[in-house]
């Protein structure tokens, strides 16, 4: 798919580097939190894991499943499949619903992957990062990811979502969680503004918390509506933005910095737990929060 004159995968790379550069300039110009797993040697080695996370994640899913989202939006619409295209859908009103859609599925997929222990085992790893920036949106583990691609092809296929849909989507999927995962202080005016609407750095910070009830909370990557409409929506964390404890209690060492650790980590126990180690992360949903 072109769009104009550049290959899909150039545009999702020339937006990306965009928008991750203005995010680290602002990050290190103005930090929303300074602490030793955010600077210096630390942070290099953050960094270092999480970059190469995404790179292995995205050699693995070209492998394993080479169409990719738009990939597979082309695919459906070169076969006619799909509900939009069925009922005669208008193109402009298929995409503002398959992009409003496709951000529901992501967001109840995220809530699975805390409900379900063997989905959580593979999701922790993106918890386990002690640190928390815009590379921390980029950490996840390469089976999370291709077990996300085949959901969300699922879904794409269903609703026959027009391709540049897709692709918006996938650029705005990607930078929003860049943006929300970002060391970064807004004006409270701005965020209180913005959190109407779409997920901020403050808002999905309290997901990333070491307390559970935090953490079963703000589920959200870009849209902010669904954790209000579904009651799993907090304002602001215990501790306050600032005292606010980042990663899994069981490991607050440097090992989540490591590579080969990480990416282990789907196939370790919790310290003292067995198989039902995932318990505090399956609550129902519908515990309003505060």
């Amino acid at each position: 798919m072109d769009v104009f004159g550049l290959s899909e995968p150039a545009i999702r790379l020339i937006a990306f580097s965009a928008i991750f550069v203005t995010l680290a300039a602002i990050e290190l110009a103005a930090p929303r939190l300074e602490r030793n797993e955010m600077r210096g040697a630390l942070k290099s080695r953050r960094w270092v894991t999480n970059l190469a996370m995404v790179v292995l994640s995205s050699v693995l899913l070209r492998i394993v499943f080479p169409l990719a989202a738009v990939g597979t939006a082309l695919w459906a619409q070169a076969q006619g499949y799909g509900l939009m295209p069925l009922i005669g859908m208008p193109l402009w009103l298929a995409g503002i619903l398959a992009f409003i859609i496709l951000d529901f599925a992501i967001w109840l997929e995220h809530v699975v992957s805390h409900k379900w222990p063997l989905l959580w085992r593979i999701h922790r790893m993106h918890h386990a990062d002690t640190g928390f920036d815009l590379t921390t949106a980029l950490r996840f583990h390469p089976l999370e990811i291709v077990l996300s691609m085949v959901w969300k092809a699922a879904v794409i296929i269903a609703l026959g979502a027009p391709p540049l849909a897709v692709l918006v989507f996938e650029i705005v999927l990607n930078g929003a969680a860049m943006f929300n995962h970002a060391n970064i202080k807004l004006p409270k005016s701005v965020d209180a503004l913005l959190r109407l609407v779409i997920v901020t750095p403050d808002m999905h910070r309290i997901h990333h918390s070491t307390d559970p009830r935090e953490t079963d909370s703000n589920y959200g990557f870009n849209l902010a509506i669904w954790d209000r409409l579904f009651s799993t929506y907090t304002h602001a964390p215990r501790r306050g933005e600032t005292g606010i404890e980042i990663g899994l209690k069981e490991w607050r060492d440097d090992r989540p910095a490591n590579l080969v650790w990480a990416l282990a980590l789907p196939f370790r126990s919790l310290p003292g737990r067995g198989k039902s180690e995932a318990a505090g992360q399956n609550r129902p949903l519908g515990n309003q929060r505060r």
